[in-house]
């Protein structure tokens, strides 16, 4: 593809403080098999240095002005961070560290210490963290930034990176696949209609622009990826794109949650263009091999942070109702519900507190915002084996990925 805007994809290891004097758009051109043996070296260096894990599977929580670091096992409160702003958590890809979105980029919180350390990659609008392969991607709706780093590497310095910006700014989302591939989205701060492939060299693979108000993605079963829309999906799989219209003339699926062991991955559904807040109460299941959407009805609502998938890929909505809503992807049914909290209701901001769920091997972690308090739950009998009570109301929940 000419002028393509991909960057240098290997760049050069650098410290805090480079990488904020000199920002991340700065690449080394160094051979990638010498780099990636430099990265292993230094990533392997800086592990040895980083401060003992005292904290157990660490599950972290955002509150109005800080931070929670629990003890996953336990849920004893290990470390309460003050943070101001509205921050938001994504598990970095390895087992110790989140990236929280803040005001001004990317900051490593070292949950198994737990710290929030000085490390930053810097972005103007810090959006989604995608991990996949062993590759976490950063994207900065603010620039169309994507950066790209090995999972494992982060230590006392930030790894090194590989950079893609987009043709335009725009709230998007990209992930790396394993040969390399980009699967990003397009847009501006106007519109975005759909999404772009490029290969490992920059070149284009695969386009489609019928995907408006493109939002979010899941990665399926042998990699494919799904793209969500206000009129259905786009699946990118075997170096194509197909766009699957939704059931209804409206049907927006901008959440998802994808299983690397189920070719199915689980969306969300809205149906009202004009709602001022929709509270939908049907779920999809997106065939990412028959191409297909299939509606399930949960008789109850769910939010933004009511999707994971369990162990054996089965998909997981927590209901307005307080239950956890079990779907088996294959025959889209309903097959248990697990009590967990009172019933609640959505509020009118998406920044408000709602309850939330986050899942890491057979436990569910479900927040509830109304009583302090966060739950884990042993899914494979449904009962509630432990319960942090906190001083403020829990917001985003989060923790290592394992």
């Amino acid at each position: 593809m000419a002028n393509s805007p991909f960057l240098s994809r290997r760049g050069v290891a650098m410290s805090a403080a480079a990488v904020a004097a000199l920002t991340l758009s700065a690449c080394g051109t160094a051979d990638s098999d010498t780099a990636a043996s430099g990265a292993a070296s230094e990533s392997t260096a800086a592990s040895a240095e980083l401060p003992p894990a005292t904290v157990t599977d660490p599950i972290a929580a955002t509150y109005d002005g800080g931070i929670y670091v629990l003890d996953g096992q336990t849920l004893d409160l290990a470390e309460d961070i003050p943070l101001d702003g509205f921050n938001r958590l994504n598990p970095a890809g390895d087992d110790r560290h989140l990236l929280v979105s803040t005001s001004t980029g990317f900051r490593v919180l070292d949950a198994a210490a737990p710290a929030l350390t000085e490390l930053e990659f810097p972005a103007e609008k810090a959006g989604h963290v995608v991990r996949h392969d062993g590759k976490t991607v950063l994207f900065a709706d603010g620039t169309g930034e994507v950066t790209i780093f090995d999972s494992n590497a982060l230590g006392v310095e930030l790894p090194e990176t590989e950079q893609y910006t987009t043709p335009e700014a725009h709230h998007g989302v990209a992930v790396e696949l394993s040969d390399g591939s980009l699967v990003t989205t397009i847009g501006n701060e106007d519109e975005r209609p759909g999404m772009v492939v490029l290969d490992a060299d920059g070149a284009e693979i695969a386009r489609n622009e019928d995907c408006p108000g493109v939002h979010g993605e899941a990665a399926a079963q042998d990699e494919a990826v799904v793209i969500g829309c206000e009129t259905g999906v786009l699946i990118y799989r075997d170096g194509a794109i197909t766009k699957v219209d939704s059931p209804t003339e409206y049907g927006r699926i901008g959440n998802q949650a994808g299983s690397e062991i189920s070719p199915i991955t689980l969306g969300d559904y809205k149906q009202d263009a004009e709602a001022e807040l929709e509270r939908p109460t049907q779920v999809s299941l997106i065939d990412t091999e028959a191409a297909t959407i299939t509606l399930v009805d949960l008789d109850t609502s769910y939010t933004f942070r009511s999707l994971a998938r369990g162990p054996a890929g089965e998909a997981l909505v927590l209901g307005t109702d307080g239950r956890i809503h079990v779907i088996d992807p294959e025959t889209a049914e309903v097959t248990e519900t697990i009590p967990v909290i009172d019933s609640w209701e959505e509020p009118l901001e998406w920044q408000e507190p709602r309850p939330a769920i986050f899942v890491r091997d057979d436990v569910a972690y479900v927040s509830d915002p109304s009583g302090n308090e966060i739950h884990a739950v042993d899914l494979a009998t449904g009962t509630t084996t432990a319960t942090a009570s906190l001083d403020a109301a829990p917001n985003e929940l989060s923790g290592v990925s394992g």
